[in-house]
């Protein structure tokens, strides 16, 4: 199990990218969705995602913005900036290049 972790620490960003390209969402929506579209295999912890989104803020990959909700509480809602989304893009390939060369290895034609 070590290693998935280390596998889901070196993809956070990519994954976390992915989620947001389709909407803007908001810290515990990241976590959820995560952990929904992997059936479960991705599960992420705030101690995790918070970071890597102040990170990314701070790349300027993504955007966060307070939005009020009906009841009077705020939220803040990410979203991919124009920068996020080549980032995306380069490491969507690259994921692809990656996976290829790995399975012309293990699983040999």
């Amino acid at each position: 199990m070590r290693e998935l972790a280390q596998l889901l620490k070196g993809n956070t960003d990519v994954l976390i990218l992915s989620l947001l390209e389709s909407e803007p969402m908001y810290g515990y929506q990241v976590i959820k969705e995560l952990e929904q579209r992997s059936d479960g295999f991705f599960q992420l912890g705030e101690g995790t995602l918070y970071p890597a989104l102040h990170r990314l803020e701070r790349a300027k990959l993504v955007r966060g913005r307070w939005r009020k909700l009906d009841g009077g509480q705020e939220r803040r809602y990410y979203s991919l900036t124009q920068e996020g989304e080549n980032r995306l893009q380069e490491q969507t390939n690259a994921w692809a290049r990656f996976a290829s060369a790995v399975n012309l290895i293990i699983k040999p034609a």
